[in-house]
């Protein structure tokens, strides 16, 4: 490969980047206007293709087709992972677990639930997702929905610029999502509003997830359920919600420098709360899901430190753009 290959001198923004920048924008605008914004990894991944074709719109074709030989392996396992989060739901295999994490979440803040707790005092008695949303349930909710692109956004920007680095990251990050999934399916468990609606907790508790976008589309919550995806309703255990804002935040942190660099940990923080407080997940899902990270940030570093630097994807050696 030629040294003009391996580093692009361009400069960063010229006519053809920006041309091929707002026409990805403009079409992302499009699609989300009348489709929706994307919600299923799948379709962020497709999108991510396109976000590297317009950026870099005049190299050649087989640069564009790089990223199909190298994604169709992490694509596969998010194409089992959309078809496999109901599996709990659907097998009936196992119980569906309940009063397990009230009793913990109570047992760690001295009989108070949190979520309750949280909604009494956040939004209202009764809690209700139509009620009108405050500023921080605007900002949770924006952060509630980065879920869907974020951790995949990182990995589109590795791509770009470090192939061995987007090797050793997709590992950890399809860790995750596979080990939380066979979690799933061997442990489901009601998050506190199935428990509120089943009788197990006070009725006050409601699934506010949308509430901070509540406005944003006609018939009320229309924008909350264009972005999430309804997936398994007993997938609760870990979050990986939680689990992957602590992935995207631990692996930024620990790879740039300068102050600023750890006001990311906000972001894990406020999803977090945003979770609890939503009644979306319990705080032991939580502190479940950062244990997650840890247990597989240790194994893949142990492993590599045992196997040494990651192999390039294909023939090619890794491109720097």
């Amino acid at each position: 490969m030629s040294g003009e290959e391996l580093t692009d001198r361009r400069p960063m923004l010229d006519a053809p980047r920006a041309a091929g920048a707002v026409a990805c924008v403009l079409a992302l605008v499009a699609y989300v206007r009348w489709f929706g914004m994307p919600k299923q990894s799948v379709e962020v991944v497709g999108w991510l293709w396109m976000a590297t074709i317009a950026w870099d719109v005049r190299r050649p074709l087989r640069d564009h087709l790089a990223f199909l030989r190298d994604w169709w392996p992490p694509f596969a396992v998010l194409v089992v992972y959309l078809y496999s989060r109901g599996l709990s739901d659907d097998l009936g295999l196992f119980d569906v677990h309940v009063t397990e994490p009230i009793d913990a979440d109570r047992w760690l803040f001295g009989g108070v639930l949190p979520t309750e707790y949280l909604q009494a005092h956040l939004c209202g008695v009764p809690c209700e997702r139509s009620s009108p949303p405050a500023w921080y349930d605007v900002a949770l909710t924006t952060v509630y929905n980065t879920h869907f692109f974020a951790a995949l956004v990182v990995a589109g920007y590795l791509w770009k610029r470090d192939r061995p680095e987007w090797i050793r990251y997709m590992r950890r990050y399809l860790s995750v999502i596979t080990v939380g999934v066979t979690i799933y399916v061997l442990y489901p468990m009601a998050p506190p509003w199935m428990a509120s609606r089943d009788g197990y907790l006070t009725d006050d508790i409601a699934r506010i997830t949308g509430r901070g976008w509540f406005d944003l589309s006609t018939g009320g919550g229309g924008a909350h359920q264009r972005v999430s995806a309804v997936g398994n309703q007993v997938a609760a255990m870990p979050s990986l919600h939680a689990a992957l804002s602590i992935l995207v935040a631990w692996y930024v942190v620990t790879r740039l420098t300068g102050g600023w660099r750890w006001l990311l940990l906000l972001y894990p923080v406020a999803m977090s709360f945003m979770l609890v407080y939503y009644a979306e997940h319990y705080v032991v899902d939580v502190i479940a899901g950062a244990l997650l990270v840890a247990l597989v940030m240790a194994f893949w570093a142990a492993w590599e430190a045992r196997r040494g630097a990651p192999e390039a994807v294909g023939s090619g050696s890794p491109v720097h753009r």
